[in-house]
């Protein structure tokens, strides 16, 4: 063996020249830890959000599924995203077969990614202590936990997001166009993951590299345009195809009402967020509740620190904020290009946009779409105090220290008292801890080294206390459907715990489904009044079924991945399958191209994620969209294509919701039926007049 085979290996582990010894071993153990506790308990969830598992066991099966992101191998409709977030399950569930860790493991992985990208860009600024704290805050953030251990789009963005964020800094030391054409990719990609969110931080990011940079004006401009066309291409070409294509030869796109992944990016996904105009979506353009923000909770600039999303994110923003002040005012006399500025001006510009478009958007807003904060907050407080305890002799650099330290201690108790007898000692912990910690970091400058060290640990252990222990928490619970939180309940919030939805799925807002599972009214402290829908019935506005929580179905998954009955009548989670009701719909299934078809997407994944076989989810996610037609429906019927249609299910009132109540109606008239556990099933190939 030559002396370069033993290079590579001690390379790895001691790190570069210029890094104490420490520095790598403990980067290595920082991303081992987050490994380890990010897999801990990971198939307690199951399926997840059955939503994306069924399209992942999709495109396992079928690659042109994969490629356009379709809920069923037969290529009925496709999720209401872009499919990029999927494809590392799919090829995971290729590989490994159709289980919770096959579908979830990539999730991690990408979790652990971020934590190495974000630990990676302020290393090379500041120093490996500033990237370990940065590391550790992410890795210990709530919603990040959770998040990273769940198979919604979120985590593909959150470490595109950071991998564009990196890029953009690494241009900022060399003016080299390939890190800004690189920064554009990711985001480009972002794009196919989830469509605008990924643009949110182009404006910051295009600034700061527009003055900062250090390169003449005009090659600026040149690159810009290099990254602009960098996006176009990598987030372009998938939708290229997809509008190309002729319709009748691929899926319907979900969540658009027109059949097109434009409308869907600029309406639905787009516009729709911040206006709350939505058709299709949940209440459909102004979900009922009241407040700011419609169904979704009052907007205002202090939405990210309410009782319904603070536990999942903003344990260290104040810190952040104050910090990122600080860091512009210490390096306010420094040149232009200066990299550290633009460092801070590149995580705390990501941070104000993304903050501000969350507080305010009025559409369809769920408490874990803040983990693309999570990025961002961590390296501004890695940088933060990394740079102010480089300058802790000076009396402001002390003051700033110990204000971000009081803020943190006094935020933490404030969200840890809204958990009602949770750990009630942790919250006193972090109060007194942390104002001690601020206290000595006032005078950290007189005190010896070794007392000086004591006082940061002291602060980094009380800051992080309160996020790591909602995080053990995370990390102990299952998390199913479509409405999903970190951490413990919370007054005047939907509360963790397994689905992380509250009684029955809570609705936006506070409200509670009623026993139509129509939302509630708002702040509605118990279920509303009694479900009248029986199996087979169609409800008011067009809503098929009558499935309730409670009508016998247990609420979240089962160890095997089988969904329980959610909120709203299956719209936010599946629907229980029995063994018998898996027989019936395996029976001479490889005749059919669907062995059944379900209004609303989570209804029919549950049996698709059952039986292995496409299930057709008739109206998409909501049961709105207006895919298939009665006609289209009928004509699947005559040509044999389709066994069952399954009652019950979940949707909303809505543009779409017209088609799927014609098709539960017509099926009602024309077929004959049967029970099987509570749930009934309609054979297409046994007309009444046969009967």
């Amino acid at each position: 063996m030559t002396v370069h085979d033993h290079a590579f290996p001690r390379r790895l582990w001691r790190g570069r020249p210029e890094d104490p010894r420490w520095a790598r071993p403990a980067f290595l153990a920082l991303l081992l830890a987050t490994l380890l506790f990010y897999l801990a308990n990971l198939s307690a969830s199951g399926y997840a959000n059955s939503f994306y598992s069924a399209a992942v066991q999709a495109g396992s099966e079928s690659w042109k599924a994969f490629f356009f992101g379709s809920l069923d191998a037969a290529n009925a409709i496709t999720v209401d995203k872009p499919p990029a977030a999927l494809w590392p399950m799919a090829l995971s569930v290729r590989l490994f077969g159709l289980h919770s860790w096959a579908i979830l493991l990539p999730e991690v992985l990408m979790g652990v990614g971020t934590v190495a990208v974000v630990y990676a860009a302020v290393r090379r600024r500041f120093s490996p202590a500033a990237g370990l704290i940065a590391g550790a805050v992410l890795a210990l953030t709530p919603v990040a936990a959770l998040m990273f251990r769940f198979n919604n789009p979120d985590a593909m963005l959150a470490l595109l997001m950071a991998v564009a964020c990196y890029l953009v800094i690494r241009a900022l030391e060399d003016g080299r166009t390939r890190w800004i054409v690189w920064a554009g990719a990711a985001i480009g990609f972002a794009f196919l993951a989830k469509t605008l969110q990924a643009f949110l931080i182009l404006p910051p990011l295009a600034l700061v590299y527009a003055v900062c940079a250090p390169v003449p004006v005009r090659r600026r401009v040149a690159q810009l345009a290099a990254g602009l066309g960098a996006i176009v291409v990598a987030g372009g070409w998938w939708v290229a195809v997809v509008e190309l294509w002729p319709a009748s030869s691929r899926p319907y796109i979900g969540g658009s009402q027109n059949d097109s992944f434009l409308e869907l990016t600029f309406g639905y996904n787009g516009l729709g967020r911040l206006n709350g105009d939505e058709t299709g979506s949940v209440g459909g353009g102004g979900a009922p509740g009241g407040g700011g923000g419609g169904g979704w909770g009052e907007t205002g600039w202090d939405r990210m620190f309410g009782s319904v999303v603070g536990g999942q994110i903003s344990w260290l923003i104040p810190a952040a904020l104050i910090l990122l002040v600080a860091g512009l005012v210490a390096t306010r006399k420094a040149a232009r290009t200066s990299v550290t500025r633009g460092a801070f001006l590149v995580w705390g510009g990501a941070l104000l946009t993304t903050m501000l478009v969350f507080s305010y958007m009025q559409g369809i807003f769920h408490e874990y779409y803040t983990v693309a904060l999570a990025p961002y907050i961590a390296p501004l407080v890695g940088m933060g105090a990394a740079l102010l305890w480089e300058r802790r002799e000076r009396t402001w650099a002390a003051l700033t220290l110990t204000a971000a330290m009081t803020a943190t201690a006094a935020w933490g108790y404030v969200l840890l008292n809204r958990s009602s007898g949770y750990q009630p000692w942790l919250k006193w912990m972090v109060l007194v801890g942390g104002l001690t910690a601020a206290l000595g970091l006032l005078f950290a400058a007189r005190l010896g080294r070794r007392f000086a060290l004591g006082v940061a640990g002291l602060g980094l252990v009380t800051a992080l206390a309160g996020p790591a222990a909602y995080t053990l928490t995370t990390l102990g619970e299952a998390h199913t459907g479509s409405i999903v939180t970190a951490g413990p309940a919370v007054t005047g919030g939907r509360g963790g715990g397994p689905g992380g939805g509250g009684p029955g799925g809570v609705m936006p807002g506070g409200n509670v489904p009623d026993g139509n599972g129509f939302p509630g009214r708002p702040g509605q402290g118990q279920q509303g009044q009694q479900g009248q829908g029986q199996p087979g019935q169609n409800l008011p506005g067009g809503m098929p079924g009558g499935g309730t929580p409670g009508d016998g179905n247990p609420q979240g998954e089962t160890p095997d991945g089988r969904s329980g009955a959610g909120g709203m009548g299956g719209l936010l989670n599946g629907a229980g399958v029995s063994d018998e009701a898996k027989e019936l719909l395996e029976d001479d299934a490889q005749a059919y191209t669907w062995v059944a078809a379900a209004v609303g997407a989570q209804n029919a994944a549950s049996y698709q994620l059952s039986t292995g076989d496409p299930v057709m989810a008739i109206g998409g996610f909501n049961g709105t969209d207006p895919s298939p037609t009665l006609d289209e429906f009928k004509e699947y019927v005559a040509n044999g294509e389709i066994h069952y249609f399954i009652a019950g299910g979940g949707g909303m009132g809505g543009a779409g919701a017209g088609t799927s109540s014609q098709i539960s109606t017509w099926v009602q008239e024309s077929f004959t039926s049967v029970t099987v556990d509570g749930t009934t099933f309609y054979d297409l190939t046994k007309p009444k007049t046969e009967s």
